[in-house]
This record gives structure tokens, C-alpha cells and sequence, in this order.
């Protein structure tokens, strides 16, 4: 029974007149011999799916999987490839539909029933992709809101309707006019091609990170390179896909590069300050330095505008890459190379000087790290003080004598048991005092 609604709302019209549509379809399918005909087929095409998948998937999960030792792109691949087993049933069922499909319209000329059933596997298969295959965050949340409402309006039949209506409604920003549809393909493909960008950012840095034959900087300054490379390509593949026309671009292009190039010139010089540092390799990941400002620490990120430095007491100091290029630095690593250090101290009066070295050198020798190259542990004489004679022993380490290395701290005790052990005396600061004229006399 129809009912009267012109005194409805549009949107409450409309909706009516969808389901009613709906409805009378319905009716039509409940009706007809080809329907049911169709309804039987699909119930076919299900059970086959059931059971060949039953037999299927067991053979095809021993034949992919690869041993659990087994390492190297096609055991990575096969990996991949036995996650997407949960979709053997429905893309059985979608097949075997298909089949039924042609054989339907073959004899009925007509298949809307049963090309419907085949679109309802289609959106299982999507369905059970995104709930039980896919664990990335970012492409689970584009499955939920992006492919499965468009597999939902494809097993409905108004996928087209949809496409045109947004096709034809535009949305215009100054000169430039792009249709709602462009916009929101270009949304989704956006996300997409960034989030592959960021993928294979991370996956180049993982393979050029193990590439030890190549010097550090050189690493960094290829993984750069690449990630600027990948992130280019895929703007300007986004704009393609928009419709976007680049020349519309080019004058609003050209007059933001001028004022970020007065706005921007400290960081232009810092970009740049930072691809010769990774070229020459002065200064990189890993490495003590020295700034003439005073500014000291290990660098443990080197970013394309400044250079982070970690001191000793765990505080990151961020450092310009400008200033690397421009001032004056001491670099007391480079790369893990050998460092020298000295440890003073001084011995009585009464000793004889000439047994210092031989003694110092041969216990400054026995600590694990103190190397024999470029030269072994040097004991030398440095004056003649107040107190007493005052030494110095030199020696060489692979390190830095920081917070984790107390090679210093190591070596004067060392020292210290040794002039101990040979029963040398360590002087402590002694006074003459002299008192002119007769001693004061004590009072009672």
C-alpha cells in the first residue's frame, strides 16, 4: 500500500521511495522461478566453497609455509602469502558464483539475484581482510572507513550513483575548481602513497644501514636522499591522480618561493651545512666533539637542520649544522679512533727518580684497555714542585674517558698501588715556617 508523504520532507521521501523500491524488488525475486532458481545456486556455490576449501587450505598452508630457520625474499614472501589463507572461502564462493552467474543468464537471461550473492562474497572477503588479516593500524583504519563502506555500496548496486553524484558536485579554491570525487581520491591516495612512502623510507634505511662497508655519513647521506627522492615522487604522483594541472601551481608556486627564500635562509643554510658534513664526513653519528662555542656531547641524531649531542650527564643539546661548518670543532673520536690521555702525579724527594718510569709504565700496562698502538704507556718527568716531583704517564685507549670509561680514575689506581707496593712515598704539601726574633714567652 502506497502512502501519502507530500507532506514529508525530501530527504524522508526519498528515503521511501528507496525502500519501496527495495521492496517490490523483494517481491519480484520471491515470485520468480529464475530467482529461486538463483537462490539455489548460490547455496550450491557456497557448500562447493565450503568443501574445497576444507581440502584446500590444509595443502596449501604446508606448501607455502616456510621453515621456521629459513630466511632470505622468497621465505619473506611465502610468509606473506600464507597470512591471506583466511580469504580461500569467500574468493572460492565469489568464483563459483561467477560460474553460476554465466550459466543463469546463459538460460534465464537474468542474473540479478545471483550476481547480487556473488557481490555479498565480495564484501565478506573484504570484510574478513580487514578484521583478520590486516594489524597495521593506518590500513585497518582505511579498510574500516574506506574500503568497506565502497564494497558495501558496490553489493547494494549504487556504487555508480554514488561516483557521479560526487563526480558532479565540484568544490572551486580561487582559480583552481576540483570535483568532491577528485578531493576525496585524493585523500585516500594521499594516505596511501605517504604511508608507503614511510614504509619504504624505513625498509631502504634498514638495507643501507647494513651496508658496513659504507662509511656512516655516507649512509645518512643516501638514506636522505631516498626518503626526499620517494616523498617527491609521491606528491607529485598525488597531484596526477587529483587532476590537478601543475602549471595552475606555478605562479602561487614561484611567489611562495620567493618569501621562503627571505624567510628561510637560516634554514637553507643549515640544509645545506648538513648534506656536506654527511658528504665529508667530518663530524657523524656516533662521534665526541668539541664546539668552539663550548658545546660538547656525543651526536646521536644528525637531522637536515642541526645536529643533537648528548652530554654526559644525558642532556641533548641541539646544535645548528651551520655551526659545524662555520666555527671551529674539536672531534675527539672520529669514528671510534684512538685517544690519548695523561694521569699526573708526584712523588716524594727522597726517592729515586730514575725508578719511576720503568715502574709506572709496566702497572699502566696491565689495565685491559690501555693500548701498546700507536705507542704503549710513556711515564715522564714534568718539574720539580713545591711539595714534591711531579710525573706524568701518557696513555692511549680505544674510547673516551667519559661516564662508562674511567680510564683516568682506572690508572691512578693503579698507579697508586704500585708506588705503594715499592714503598715510594706519595708527598703531601709541607710548610717551613720561620719566626724572627725571640720566642714568646707563656703566661701561666
Amino acid at each position: 500500500m502506497a502512502l501519502d508523504l507530500s507532506d514529508q520532507p525530501e530527504i524522508v521521501q526519498q528515503a521511501y521511495g528507496y525502500a519501496q523500491q527495495g521492496w517490490d524488488l523483494a517481491l519480484s525475486w520471491l515470485l520468480s522461478p529464475a530467482a529461486w532458481s538463483q537462490f539455489a545456486l548460490l547455496v550450491i556455490a557456497y557448500l562447493a566453497a565450503v568443501l574445497v576449501a576444507r581440502r584446500l587450505r590444509p595443502v596449501l598452508n604446508r606448501q607455502i609455509t616456510p621453515a621456521q630457520e629459513a630466511t632470505g625474499v622468497i621465505a619473506d614472501s611465502r610468509r606473506f602469502a600464507v597470512v591471506f589463507l583466511p580469504l580461500l572461502l569467500p574468493l572460492l564462493a565469489y568464483g563459483f558464483t561467477a560460474i553460476g552467474e554465466t550459466l543463469v543468464r546463459s538460460m534465464f537471461d537474468s542474473g540479478a539475484v545471483i550476481a547480487f550473492g556473488k557481490r555479498v562474497f565480495l564484501f565478506l572477503a573484504a570484510r574478513r581482510l580487514v578484521r583478520d588479516i590486516v594489524h597495521d593500524p593506518f590500513l585497518k583504519l582505511l579498510g574500516r572507513y574506506v574500503l568497506l563502506p565502497v564494497a558495501a555500496l558496490y553489493m547494494f548496486g549504487v556504487l555508480d550513483d554514488v561516483l557521479a553524484a560526487l563526480t558532479a558536485l565540484t568544490v572551486t579554491f580561487g582559480n583552481i575548481s576540483i570535483s568532491a570525487m577528485a578531493l576525496i581520491r585524493g585523500i585516500i591516495a594521499g594516505s596511501i602513497l605517504f604511508w608507503l612512502g614511510g614504509w619504504s623510507t624505513r625498509q631502504t634505511s634498514q638495507f643501507i644501514d647494513a651496508q658496513e662497508q659504507m662509511r656512516p655519513s655516507v649512509r645518512q647521506l643516501v638514506g636522505k636522499a631516498i626518503e626526499f627522492a620517494i616523498f617527491a615522487a609521491a606528491f607529485l604522483l598525488l597531484l596526477n591522480i587529483m587532476g590537478i594541472n601543475l602549471g595552475a601551481l606555478a605562479v602561487l608556486g614561484g611567489a611562495i618561493g620567493v618569501g621562503l627564500g627571505f624567510g628561510l635562509q637560516k634554514i637553507a643554510s643549515n640544509f645545506i651545512s648538513g648534506v656536506i658534513l654527511l658528504i665529508e664526513g667530518q663530524a657523524t653519528v656516533g662521534d665526541f666533539v668539541e664546539l668552539d662555542g663550548g658545546e660538547s656531547g656525543k651526536i646521536v641524531k644528525m637531522t637536515a637542520r642541526a645536529a643533537i649531542l648528548e652530554t654526559f650527564d644525558g642532556r641533548w643539546i641541539v646544535v645548528p649544522n651551520e655551526d659545524f661548518i662555520t666555527t671551529r670543532v674539536t672531534n675527539f673520536s672520529d669514528s671510534g679512533s684512538a685517544n690519548r690521555y695523561e694521569a699526573p702525579f708526584s712523588v716524594s724527594y727522597d726517592t729515586d727518580i730514575n725508578l719511576i718510569p720503568p715502574l709506572i709504565e709496566a702497572a699502566v700496562s696491565k689495565h685491559p684497555e690501555v693500548l701498546d698502538e700507536p705507542y704503549p704507556p710513556d711515564c715522564e718527568l714534568r718539574g720539580f714542585g713545591d711539595s714534591g716531583i711531579d710525573f706524568a704517564v701518557e696513555f692511549w685507549v680505544n674510547g673516551l674517558d667519559d661516564g662508562p670509561n674511567k680510564y683516568t680514575s682506572d690508572v691512578l689506581f693503579l698507579i697508586w698501588n704500585a708506588l705503594k707496593e715499592a714503598g715510594v712515598e706519595i708527598p703531601y704539601p709541607q710548610r717551613v715556617v720561620e719566626i724572627k726574633g725571640p720566642m714568646p714567652e707563656l703566661k701561666s
